[in-house]
């Protein structure tokens, strides 16, 4: 029997962009591709890029200003609910923590739980952020739960108190960039060569112990600019900082679409990624798939996700991580290693494998 899967409106009437509605986007494509379950995005209204680009079979909605976020999270909610009730979904996959509908008694709820941020790191959140408390009602109403890390699996367990059996892990996927064609990216030789940081940069990302280690080293200094990529405009803070640690004239900031950012990773001399907390993380796997050198933290999931294709610190030990960067980046025997282990390791991550592991779970939650 095909098994009738909702996936719920959360996600795509809150972001634009994003890895989450990147996640279930994906996931979606593939079950409508090989048509495993029958899979069904409801979202009538919605502000997401990626759900607007599904099939018209598998999406049932428009995309609309972001000015109309509010009223599309409102109409969508109330869709998703008649939709439980009309479609009779032997699942709804819930994409997001906030308060849901109720289902019919014969549909299961899946919950995916992305990371412990909120729970481990709670500084970097304001305490008016109401996410940890949606994210435990979420948890408690769900007949299973998918993590998307072993990581974060022992952290659920640890935090709220849920049983393991209830929880199954489903590796994340990325998606392979497309560099510049390489007459657009003849500059990349008169660039000097740079380390690089991607994405947003406060907090638990930790970039502030990148930079000091940056700052530390005469010889990073001499031989690399620090480039970031997104994260927005350097702010105020950031850039005083830079400023007091003299290497102003050598740390840059700059953004774009995905082939910008393909074209960062495959022409960078390395790929850092020092945060003390992740729930899973793409970024070295997109890294590792152009041919770029992965040095990352040795914190939480990652390990998990770069095995051995990655150099690995100490993200709270600011020489540590500078002492790895120079033995790395001063070896050309070890950047060749990471280079060709790190192609390996990525490819054993994708949208198909997450999206057959995630049917398993289905087929698995619905016997019992």
């Amino acid at each position: 029997m095909t098994l009738r899967v909702l996936f719920d409106s959360q996600i795509f009437c809150a972001q634009q962009f994003g890895g989450i509605s990147r996640y279930f986007t994906s996931i979606a494509r593939e079950m409508w591709q090989h048509q495993l379950v029958t899979a069904c995005v409801v979202a009538p209204w919605h502000v997401n890029e990626y759900a607007e680009h599904l099939p018209s079979g598998l999406l049932r909605g428009r995309r609309v200003a972001l000015r109309y976020r509010p009223l599309a999270r409102a109409t969508s909610l109330l869709a998703g609910a008649v939709a439980n009730v009309v479609k009779h979904p032997d699942i709804v996959h819930h994409t997001y923590y906030y308060p849901a509908p109720p289902v019919r008694r014969n549909t299961k709820r899946v919950l995916t739980v992305y990371d412990m941020t909120h729970e481990r790191e709670p500084s970097t959140f304001s305490v008016r952020d109401p996410i940890a408390r949606w994210k435990a009602a979420a948890v408690a109403s769900a007949d299973h739960i998918i993590c998307i890390s072993h990581h974060t699996r022992r952290d659920l367990i640890e935090l709220l108190g849920v049983a393991e059996h209830k929880i199954s892990v489903t590796h994340l996927g990325y998606d392979e960039l497309t560099p510049y064609p390489p007459a657009d990216a003849s500059t990349a030789a008169l660039e000097r060569p740079y380390l690089l940081f991607v994405g947003a940069r406060g907090g638990y990302k930790n970039f502030h112990a990148l930079l000091n280690a940056y700052a530390r080293s005469p010889w990073l200094r001499a031989h690399f600019d620090l480039l970031c990529f997104g994260g927005g405009p350097f702010t105020s803070a950031e850039a005083d900082q830079i400023v007091a640690l003299g290497v102003a004239a050598s740390v840059r900031q700059t953004g774009g679409a995905d082939a910008a950012l393909a074209h960062g990773y495959q022409n960078a001399a390395m790929f850092v990624y020092p945060s003390r907390y992740e729930g899973f993380g793409i970024p070295p796997l997109e890294a590792m798939s152009l041919g770029c050198p992965v040095a990352s933290s040795n914190a939480t999931s990652l390990p998990e996700v770069v095995g051995d294709a990655a150099a690995l610190f100490d993200p709270t030990d600011v020489d540590a991580m500078r002492e790895t960067l120079e033995a790395t980046l001063g070896s050309a025997d070890a950047l060749a290693r990471l280079v060709v282990s790190g192609r390996q390791r990525s490819a054993s991550f994708s949208w198909a494998r997450c999206a057959r592991e995630t049917e398993a779970v289905y087929e698995r939650i619905t016997r019992s």
